[in-house]
């Protein structure tokens, strides 16, 4: 299991066989060196190999190859599209279970991606598939998720927010903390959403239900939404704070409220 295992530092000092066992997705990485130590080619050449798909190989890797910019993320995506591609051409659906439930994290990160690949889904339908990846063991999975679908959210923000209000009050606190990270309005690693940075009131349909919620992991999220907010509407955000903490005296709410202040009363 994961958290059994302690990560290296660095990636020099990852041992020569948990850099293999993780190559041939046989473990999970357990920090974000490892994470970014593994060769996702390799990784997906072995993937391939083991389930029977190695003519997949050469148009997946050719879609990678095609990168401008390589990087751990835009692998990712290439790669989870790229597997998308040929599930479609070789009309071999029933290999996405296979992938979303892989032990390796990476490829399971590869999962979000033929989600979000698939045009014929409509949002709802690609939200419901998302959430398995929300409810991820692993940190790597529920990051690439929310990062993954981002941009169909902001698309359709209205339908988006419509949906995923009704996954603040879902019993797994990751699927509720993703209703708030894969909306803040600018968010890490990824384009801001306008709209939520101007009128960031729309987002109260996500951030009410959990002004009070008892999971830390939540609350930093709610936290950083109204920060990120603050920044191009700082009075939306300190009324809001004082509303709470008029109608909510929580020690969580408090601590939602300080961490959406920090910024305001740095300036």
């Amino acid at each position: 299991m994961t958290e059994k295992r302690k990560g290296a530092r660095s990636i020099k000092d990852i041992p020569k066989d948990i850099l293999e066992q993780l190559n041939r997705g046989e473990i999970e990485t357990v920090n974000l060196t490892e994470w970014l130590a593994v060769d996702q080619k390799l990784l997906l050449e072995n993937f391939l190999i083991q389930n029977n798909r190695k003519e997949y190989i050469e148009s997946v890797v050719k879609d990678v190859s095609n990168l401008k910019k390589q990087t751990v993320n835009t692998v990712n995506e290439a790669i989870g599209g790229g597997l998308f591609n040929a599930v479609v051409h070789n009309n071999d659906e029933a290999f996405f279970s296979v992938v979303s439930r892989h032990t390796s994290d990476l490829v399971r990160c590869w999962g979000t991606y033929m989600v979000v690949r698939n045009d014929a889904l409509p949002l709802q339908e690609k939200l419901e598939k998302i959430q398995q990846f929300a409810a991820d063991r692993h940190f790597g999975v529920r990051e690439i998720c929310w990062m993954a679908v981002r941009s169909g959210i902001a698309e359709n923000l209205d339908e988006s927010l419509s949906i995923l209000s009704e996954w603040t009050v879902h019993e797994d606190e990751y699927v509720r903390r993703f209703a708030s990270e894969s909306t803040r309005p600018r968010g890490v690693w990824c384009a801001h959403i306008e709209r939520l940075k101007q009128t960031p009131e729309l987002g109260l349909v996500i951030l009410e239900p959990m002004k009070s919620d008892p999971s830390k992991y939540v609350q930093d999220s709610v936290g950083n939404w109204l920060n990120d907010a603050s920044k191009s509407c700082p009075e939306f955000v300190a009324e809001i704070c004082e509303k709470w903490s008029r109608e909510s005296p929580t020690k969580e709410t408090e601590y939602i409220v300080r961490k959406a202040l920090r910024t305001i009363q740095k300036t």
